[in-house]
């Protein structure tokens, strides 16, 4: 049994190699980027509207609602930022009910790598928001001495990050994997629905924690 889709190889030459997260991760953007094509060229501002633009309108609104419960100070460029690291999440835990598909996120690589976009994503916002002299005055709060230990809890909170993603995603798919063999019919199909929505819900969580985390660099360095 193959724990992550990084074990499968497609197409090796030396030390060059191409497995599964590398392949369905390119999958997945490549449908990302079309199905955003598709859509976007046919958005209109007057009255009429297709159905797909007023379900995207309502999506938006509600995660644009959701982070300025979050972040009311919430900088220019976080809503496509933390909804791009959404949907991607979301897409490839959905996709995993589709035969022979092998979910990118089961892969520690592909959670780290998102895990480290969020990492730098927050001293870019919060230096972008409040400057990079007050931003640093936040590592040596409340006393200089805890300097090394704000430090640490940054890379600490980015592999907590990466860990729990990859963690539910690569368990779920144990899990479905052995039930498979022992009940191959109706068990199964209960454990794919199960995945589908702990998928969806550890995309959300991945997003949500992503934009605090934001928020609180910007908002605790702004009290300093």
């Amino acid at each position: 049994m193959q724990l992550t889709p990084d074990d499968h190889i497609w197409w090796q030459l030396g030390l060059l190699k191409v497995n599964s997260t590398i392949l369905f991760t390119w999958a997945v953007m490549v449908l990302l980027s079309a199905g955003s094509w598709l859509v976007g060229r046919r958005l209109q501002t007057g009255a009429r509207m297709s159905r797909v633009q007023h379900v995207l309108e309502v999506v938006v609104h509600v995660i644009d609602r959701q982070l300025d419960e979050i972040s009311p100070r919430r900088p220019k460029g976080l809503l496509p930022f933390l909804g791009t690291l959404f949907l991607f999440i979301a897409v490839c835990n959905l996709l995993a009910v589709v035969p022979g598909f092998e979910p990118p996120t089961g892969s520690l690589s592909t959670t780290a790598g998102l895990a480290i976009c969020v990492f730098l994503a927050v001293p870019i916002y919060g230096i972008g928001a409040i400057g990079v002299k007050r931003y640093v005055g936040n590592y040596l709060q409340p006393t200089p001495f805890m300097l090394p230990f704000n430090i640490i809890g940054e890379f600490s909170r980015t592999l907590a990050l990466s860990v729990r993603l990859f963690g539910n995603v690569m368990s779920s798919t144990m899990i479905g994997a052995i039930l498979l063999i022992i009940a191959p019919l109706i068990v199964p199909i209960l454990m794919q629905l199960l995945g589908l929505l702990t998928g969806m819900v550890q995309a959300y969580i991945f997003a949500v924690l992503s934009a605090v985390y934001i928020s609180a660099g910007m908002d605790v360095a702004t009290t300093t």
